[in-house]
């Protein structure tokens, strides 16, 4: 008997709904019908639950190849997590972009550099892409980390490609401004930010074959 079968069994044995269930789980209606249909396993956590609840070993409820199975999916769903959490941080450590001395200011004969908050050398037009290209950046960074924690994909990927496109805009951007250091640093980032979702890519990929 699949674990499906075993805990829609354990269920009506005990005269639970699925609503019932997923209350006394701590989890949604629509996470319990999803496992009961075969669609997919409870995290470790919920499966410890389970095996509280209904006082069975977690042997009795997962065979062996659906205890790999979990831990596989687990650790796949651990990584990403981590990548996630790693491009959050990226996008929200734009701020430093602000408080940093990367800005060119010429004076005397000399040039010096100062953090954005000090930069007037430059239109105010300049002044506002500047500034909302960074703003606009930790905010997709918060996001990020947001969506990463509620485990959210469909949205994360948006976010992620939106955060993407704007850096490798932003770069040309302070590229055609002439300022150095700025690029310099956003290209480092923007790198950054393309290595991590390669491995995002390959790591679904990989799931995409071996399922």
């Amino acid at each position: 008997m699949e674990f499906n079968e075993k805990l829609q069994q354990l269920r009506k044995k005990n005269n639970l709904t699925q609503e019932q269930l997923a209350e006394q789980l701590f989890v949604s209606r629509t996470a319990v019908s999803k496992w009961e249909s075969g669609k997919g396993y409870p995290n470790i956590e919920s499966l410890k639950s389970i095996s509280k609840l209904f006082s069975v070993s977690i042997d009795d409820l997962l065979s062996g190849d659906e205890l790999i199975s979990l831990a596989e999916c687990e650790n796949r769903s651990n990584i990403k997590k981590v990548y996630g959490l790693m491009g959050g941080i990226i996008d929200v450590m734009a701020a430093a972009f602000i408080f940093l001395p990367l800005y060119g200011k010429p004076e005397g004969g000399h040039i010096y550099h100062v953090n954005l908050l000090s930069f007037t050398d430059t239109t105010k037009i300049n002044l506002w892409i500047y500034w909302g290209i960074f703003c606009f950046l930790i905010v997709l960074g918060i996001m990020r980390l947001i969506l990463t924690h509620y485990d959210k994909e469909a949205w994360l990927s948006r976010v992620t490609n939106g955060s993407v496109a704007l850096s490798a805009a932003a770069i040309c951007c302070f590229a055609a401004a002439r300022e150095p250091y700025v690029t310099v640093l956003m290209f480092l980032f923007f790198i950054w930010k393309i290595t991590l979702l390669y491995y995002i890519m390959n790591r679904k990929q990989h799931q995409v074959k071996t399922s």
